[in-house]
């Protein structure tokens, strides 16, 4: 008797555990109905994010700047005023007219492309073996960055623009592959091997959302494998690294040294981790803990809970960039969604492959989570782009005009966006309406007082008009 009631009570404890799951879901589904659901979920996402990077960036960078400058914290309130200055330029693209963003696309990537050759000049300065920064008094930041953004924002002007010509190859590559390639170029020439795999991923990202054919990226992905060999065997760094990733991993090279050191430290956190501040590895075992190895100490800090945590959280940075695209209907404003939205994702999902293994070191920061300058505020300028186009769905535009801005709208001020108007399409020359067809006119001679004579003209269709023909 006991037995059953056990299995009864095991059964509608289960019973109720299903129930408020489906009830979850059931409110989870409904609140992502709402106009503004996309635009709130990616604040939340980005402020979790954020916080998330702070934290784990004081812990790693405490022992590590203590040793060299004395503080615990030197490290972390240069981050710290990165985050603020990414937070303000985050606002103001969150406020940045769409039109004015695409009309001037071309402009922004001409800057940086200028801004990239300059960078190979005297006026730029080699740090970790790359050419790649310019430095203004104690303000130091790198044009690759930005030169993302402008890629992103005039390929997919430009593919907007001809996407009635996309069919044909030489509209589908030209200019956006020649320009690309030249970024690619410049950025290899400083070398950068990781910002060259980040403008891979958005190069590839505008093509594959503008609808390009499967055929032509098995070119381009051969096309990228022989770049990536050409840089690999001219900078020896990059050999080390090759050959560490599929080497025996013996450890007595430094790059292998660090994956292995990153392993360990992921291993030692086991389920729940060892605690903020109290992981080993970050005490000269693992270089560069706070900034390309930050999920090295996030694993061994906040163990595989918290390691799942920050996989969600980009994870819902994906669905919510790719539901922006999806219900937005200006088409430039999905394929950069899209772009914008490949590139964060593509990025995290790099930098945690070669800390756990699955991937060869290339350098590249975690968004939001890792210490920096350029990277921090133009990953938080992506963010604030997303939002923007976040509130230019039909949906949100129809609510912001009618309901008003909202609590977070009215306390950011951020402006009404106004309705996508399709552009006026354009007749061909030959295609212009078409006239009513004049009557035929009556055999015979004219007579020459009916132009003049009006009363004539209005004559019943009874009586017949004298002069014209039977």
């Amino acid at each position: 008797m006991a037995a059953r009631n056990t299995s009864g009570t095991r059964g509608r404890g289960t019973q109720g555990v299903a129930d408020g799951l489906r009830g979850l879901s059931s409110a989870l589904t409904s609140w992502l109905t709402r106009p503004l659901a996309s635009f709130h979920l990616l604040l939340v996402v980005f402020g979790l994010l954020t916080a998330f990077g702070l934290v784990m960036v004081l812990s790693a960078s405490s022992v590590e700047s203590f040793s060299r400058q004395g503080s615990s914290y030197s490290v972390f309130l240069k981050h710290l005023l990165h985050c603020l200055v990414g937070a303000v330029c985050c606002y103001v693209a969150m406020r940045m007219p769409v039109w004015m963003l695409r009309r001037f696309s071309h402009v922004f990537l001409l800057v940086c492309l200028v801004l990239l050759s300059l960078v190979l000049t005297r006026l730029g300065f080699a740090n970790n073996g790359a050419q790649s920064w310019f430095r203004l008094g104690p303000v130091s930041f790198q044009p690759v960055e930005p030169a993302k953004i402008a890629l992103a924002l005039w390929g997919a002007h430009v593919l907007v623009t001809k996407r009635a010509l996309l069919g044909q190859y030489r509209h589908l590559l030209v200019p956006v592959l020649p320009a690309a390639l030249l970024m690619f170029a410049l950025v290899m020439m400083q070398p950068d091997f990781g910002s060259t795999v980040t403008l891979g991923i958005v190069l590839l990202a505008l093509l594959w959302f503008a609808g390009a054919p499967l055929r032509l990226f098995s070119a381009l992905v051969l096309g990228a494998v022989t770049g990536m060999l050409a840089l690999i065997f001219l900078f020896r760094y990059q050999i080390s690294r090759v050959t560490s990733f599929f080497g025996s991993g013996s450890g007595n090279e430094d790059k292998s040294f660090q994956a292995t050191q990153a392993r360990l430290a992921l291993a030692d956190g086991g389920m729940f981790g060892e605690g903020i501040g109290r992981g080993w590895s970050k005490w000269q075992y693992l270089p560069e803990a706070d900034n390309d190895f930050i999920f090295a100490v996030l694993g061994e800090e906040l163990g595989f809970v918290g390691c799942a945590s920050v996989l969600l959280l980009f994870g819902t940075v994906a669905y919510v960039g790719m539901r922006i695209a999806a219900r937005n209907t200006d088409p430039w404003i999905k394929l950069v969604s899209a772009t914008l939205t490949m590139w964060l994702v593509g990025q995290a999902a790099i930098n945690i492959g070669y800390v756990v293994g699955l991937l060869p070191v290339t350098g590249l920061p975690l968004p939001l989570i890792s210490s920096g300058g350029s990277s921090v505020v133009i990953t938080m300028v992506v963010f604030g782009l997303l939002a923007n186009f976040a509130r230019h769905e039909p949906e949100a535009i129809a609510a912001l005009r009618s309901l008003g801005p909202g609590r977070i709208g009215r306390l950011l001020r951020l402006p009404t966006p106004s309705p996508y108007r399709p552009p006026a399409s354009r007749r061909p020359a030959g295609a212009a309406n078409p006239r009513r067809p004049q009557a035929a006119k009556p055999s015979g001679k004219k007579n020459r007082s009916e132009g003049s004579n009006s009363a004539k003209r209005r004559a019943p269709s009874g009586q017949r008009r004298s002069g014209a023909p039977r």
